[in-house]
């Protein structure tokens, strides 16, 4: 057992090795070569198990609910802010950091063969360390300032390794789109923080959680400092409007994408929620625009999902889907749910793009769903692991994701019945668009050019052994939450999250004045026995869809430019891009080159240039004064003396 003093050690040294993997990878990578990858890998996979040792722990405060604060140094002392280097270790922190290197360090582990031969090999293995690093001191900070410090890091990281091949104008404008996009939400989360620290003097998530009962001039703010916070939130994990960058982040390598979307970056906006849970439960009208934000985002993903070809993209329209579903039920005050759904995904969306990596890897880098099919015979692994991923996303029992996203549309349903119907929908299309790529990518006949289909085979046990670990957890995760109807139910993650929220919720409801159970309505065991019911029908049903169309029709899509209507719609993604780039970033780009060819040219310039031809003219002047002769010196110096006087006699007078 880790002792309880050891926490101190054991939290800064597992923080400390993905950074220490980051600068020996960016700098003595040239040498290392190969021995790169394994060395940055390792050292996340022992961040990993010294996870796993503060977790088994589990040391007395956390026990009793109360978090444990590491300090390292005192790290800004000015005016009246004082902030620590600190970190927060509670069930939510130790919770993430598990999920953040335990599906991390596969993902390691697989681009050591998917990487394997890239001139940027040792950059890309310092990038994913900073990565790690970055995202495990957001989850672990004990204040907002460190917390947006992890926040700003993962941002940079994910404009680097989207842009990781910025050779190619696709991946460069990739990154700077997701780059720019992020900085919407991180001015929201700016102003969030300065909300906070204005009305009460602190920055510390414990110092705050106080404040909102303690200071009442704080409480009227709390909307304000809520929706400035899911300003932020809504930019991190891609929901409407600010979704646009996490599609187009399928320019960088695979492995990055399934970093990206399972276990860093996306995630941050749901953690953040959590986090200031006091915050956001005191104000529930917020509360309720999460809720509309994320159902419908998760429809308007699902839909546009539909007519994909690109089998990274199928998955980055459907973590765009997925996030909604955890924004719904953070919004309803469903923590433990939204939690739940956040470490299932993770597994399965891990898996699948990683699955959807190996594919790429055999056929060199193919990624149009109609240049594949039938390669279930060349790759079992791939198939049988990219198989269980589908199923588990699409919400078939008894894998993970049935149990998590149930708990979320069980809640839908008591919060709103039109939540329920969008997520039910959503739940239908997202079981069509997950075997319709499924079908088309390993069943019926090969599309695969000849040259290709020469090559291909199984990617290397480097590569297909994160895929058998993840189809492990996709498949017995979510048993961690099980109904009542079934056995009596289980409630590890209930009862392992208590402590976190119980303050929130007493917070809440003496500021709400009405307590959490009674904002919404109440379901039967009857009820509950139906939401099920309808959950496994609509899941079964878009994938006998996919079956009849995709598999028994053998049908292929056609080309996007046939498209007409509805179809065309969608394929275009409802023209939101367009949309943007035509009356937000053009005109932008106008203005810019407008002040830089008249304002900046005629205006700044000239100003410049006059001010520097006015000194010429005067220093021109004043050259004549400068004549040599010592009697003309003498007679300037009288002069200057009289008028030096004449200015005090006057003055005086």
């Amino acid at each position: 057992m880790v002792g309880r003093m050891e926490i101190s050690v054991l939290i800064p040294t597992l923080v400390a090795l993905p950074l220490i993997g980051f600068l020996v990878s960016g700098i003595f990578g040239k040498w290392l070569k190969g021995f790169t990858g394994i060395f940055s890998t390792a050292t996340v996979f022992v961040s990993f198990a010294l996870a796993l040792l503060s977790f088994v722990d589990r040391f007395h405060p956390m026990r009793n609910g109360i978090p444990k604060i590491v300090t390292l140094f005192p790290w800004i002392t000015t005016g009246g802010l004082n902030v620590s280097l600190a970190y927060q270790v509670d069930q939510l922190s130790l919770y993430m950091v598990l999920i953040i290197t335990g599906i991390g360090s596969l993902i390691h582990l697989y681009s050591i063969g998917y990487m394997k031969g890239d001139p940027g090999f040792a950059r890309y293995f310092a990038y994913l360390n900073l990565f790690i690093f970055s995202m495990l001191n957001l989850v672990l900070a004990e204040n907002l300032i460190l917390l947006f410090l992890g926040w700003e890091g993962v941002g940079l990281c994910s404009y680097l390794l989207i842009g990781f091949d910025y050779h190619k104008e696709t991946a460069a404008n990739a990154g700077m789109k997701a780059f720019i996009v992020n900085r919407i939400g991180d001015l929201g989360m700016l102003l969030g923080i300065a909300f906070v620290f204005w009305y009460t003097g602190s920055v510390s998530f414990t110092v705050i959680e106080e404040a909102i009962l303690e200071i009442p001039s704080f409480r009227y703010i709390l909307p304000l400092a809520a929706a400035c916070f899911f300003i932020g939130a809504i930019g991190k994990s891609a929901q409407l409007p600010l979704h646009v960058w996490l599609p187009d982040a399928m320019a960088g390598p695979t492995p990055v994408s399934a970093l990206i979307h399972a276990a860093t970056m996306v995630t941050a906006g749901i953690f953040l929620i959590a986090r200031l849970n006091p915050i956001f439960l005191s104000a529930p009208q917020v509360g309720h625009w999460i809720v509309v934000i994320g159902s419908i985002t998760a429809f308007f993903a699902a839909t546009v999902g539909l007519f994909q070809n690109d089998i990274k993209k199928v998955l980055a329209y459907s973590t765009v889907s997925q996030l909604g579903y955890m924004f719904v039920a953070m919004g309803a005050g469903a923590y433990v749910a939204g939690l739940f759904h956040l470490m299932t995904h993770a597994f399965f969306k891990a898996l699948l793009f990683l699955g959807s990596g190996s594919v790429i890897h055999a056929l060199h880098h193919e990624q149009d769903l109609r240049n594949m099919g039938g390669l279930k015979k060349q790759m079992k692994i791939t198939w049988i692991t990219f198989l269980i991923g589908s199923l588990a996303i699409s919400g078939i029992p008894p894998f993970s994701g049935f149990f998590s996203k149930d708990l979320i549309l069980e809640k839908a349903y008591t919060y709103g019945t039109l939540f329920y119907g969008l997520g039910i929908i959503t739940a239908l299309l997202t079981a069509f668009y997950m075997f319709r790529m499924t079908y088309l990518t390993f069943y019926g006949e090969s599309r695969v050019s000849s040259e290709k289909a020469s090559h291909l085979h199984e990617s290397p046990l480097v590569m297909t052994i994160p895929l058998i670990i993840l189809s492990i957890g996709a498949t017995v995760t979510g048993f961690l939450e099980v109904p009542h109807l079934f056995y009596g139910g289980v409630r590890i993650l209930t009862s392992y999250f208590g402590p976190v929220f119980i303050r929130g919720i007493e917070i809440s409801e003496r500021i709400v004045k009405q307590p959490l159970d009674a904002r919404e309505v109440g379901t039967t065991t009857t009820v509950e026995l139906s939401l099920i019911a309808v959950s496994i029908a609509v899941a079964i049903s878009g994938i006998f869809i996919a079956r009849m169309i995709f598999l028994n029709g053998k049908k292929v899509p056609d080309s996007e430019e046939s498209h007409t209507g509805i179809k065309r719609i969608l394929t275009k993604k409802y023209y939101v891009d367009e949309f943007y780039h035509n009356f937000i970033v053009e005109p932008i780009l106008l203005l810019g080159k407008f002040l830089a060819d008249h304002v900046e040219r005629n205006f700044l310039d000239l100003m410049l240039r006059g001010t520097g031809r006015v000194a010429v003219a005067i220093s021109l002047v004043l050259r004549r004064a400068q004549t040599g002769i010592v009697v003309d010196y003498a007679i300037l110096i009288v002069l200057g003396t009289v008028v030096i006087l004449s200015f005090f006699l006057l003055r005086g007078l």
